[in-house]
Order: structure tokens, then sequence, then C-alpha cells
């Protein structure tokens, strides 16, 4: 086996609760497409695993809803020729998609105010433009022949 599951925020899911599935894939592989069991299947119950904590869990089962099917994440590699790459595939996607689950949400952006020196330098070039707008407008006093 590959080992546990190593997430980056510091869980560990043991070996026993992943589960592998192996079938024959199509795509690259030659003669040995039609007889070697090269796609793999992994999948791990995110509801009911003894990993996480309650927390941990209910972030998880929000943030993958869409892809959980009964509490279970599964997730599929047959891009490679032999079922080890494939096996390695499947556990870097899995790690992947449970490490951005379970990253906390990034604080709310708070809109910046503008500094008075800027707010200065606006209204002084927005009174040199209304400046040049003006000379460019007919004097007042004279006829237009």
């Amino acid at each position: 086996m590959l080992g546990p599951l190593r997430l980056q925020c510091g869980i560990v899911v043991d070996d026993a609760e992943l589960s592998w599935r192996f079938s024959r894939s199509s795509g690259p592989g030659g003669q040995g497409v039609n007889t070697t069991d090269s796609r793999v299947e992994l999948s791990w119950d995110v509801a009911g695993s003894p990993a996480l904590d309650e927390a941990r869990r209910a972030r998880a089962l929000a943030h993958l809803e869409g892809r959980l099917r009964h509490g279970v994440l599964t997730v599929t590699a047959s891009e490679h020729r032999a079922q080890r790459r494939n096996r390695e595939a499947a556990l870097a996607r899995l790690t992947a998609l449970v490490d951005e689950a379970l990253r906390p949400p990034a604080a709310p952006r708070r809109p910046a105010r503008p500094s008075r020196a800027s707010r200065t330098r606006r209204v002084t070039a927005e009174r040199q433009r209304r400046d040049v707008k003006s000379l460019r407008r007919r004097p007042s006093g004279s006829s237009g022949d």
C-alpha cells in the first residue's frame, strides 16, 4: 500500500478507512489495456471517519456536498498506464480535495478607504480639468457673428 492519507492540517487518515477499487481503463496501454486493471477508484467515508472532529467534518461535508454520495468521497484516476501511478494520482487528488475542504474560510474583505492625500489629488485634478474645460467655452459677453 501507499500508506495513510496525510493532510496538510495535521490529520492522518488510516489506511483501513480508504477503499480501493480497480478496473480496466480506457486509454493508453497498448496490448495490456485489455488485461490489466489500471483504473483506480479511491473512496473515503468523510461522514463516518474517526480522523475528523465534528467541526472539521461539518466543514468538509459542506464544502464537498456536490461530490459526496451518502457521505463518501470518491476520486478516480486512469490517466497513467501503470496501476501504481494511478494509485498515487488518486491519493494526491483526494488529498488536495480534502485539504481544500478543510482549509478555514478566508477573512472577509474590508474595503479600504482612500487616504487624505489621494482625496486631495483627486479634487485638485477635478478642479484643473474644470478650469481647462471652462477656457474652451465661448466668452459670455461677445456675440457669435
